[in-house]
């Protein structure tokens, strides 16, 4: 996957699917009966970190210069 490839998926996946995926858990949540407040927490921790680990590519190196861009647009 290219460099601004990768840039674009991470900006679509940061401003769509993130908020899509919060209100989709919370929905699921929802459907169950309310748990004690720790063990909501605990869910909603878990599921907080849980969405980055399969986009950990996506997002890898996005921050910095593009690698493929010549040397002096890279600054």
């Amino acid at each position: 996957m290219t460099y601004k490839t990768r840039k674009r998926l991470s900006l679509f996946v940061l401003v769509v699917g993130l908020p899509l995926y919060v209100a989709a858990s919370m929905w699921v949540l929802s459907l169950f009966e309310r748990p004690s407040f720790f063990v909501e927490l605990l869910v909603y921790l878990a599921l907080g970190v849980l969405w980055a680990f399969p986009l950990k590519a996506v997002f890898r190196g996005v921050g910095k210069p593009d690698p493929d861009a010549p040397a002096e647009e890279r600054r």
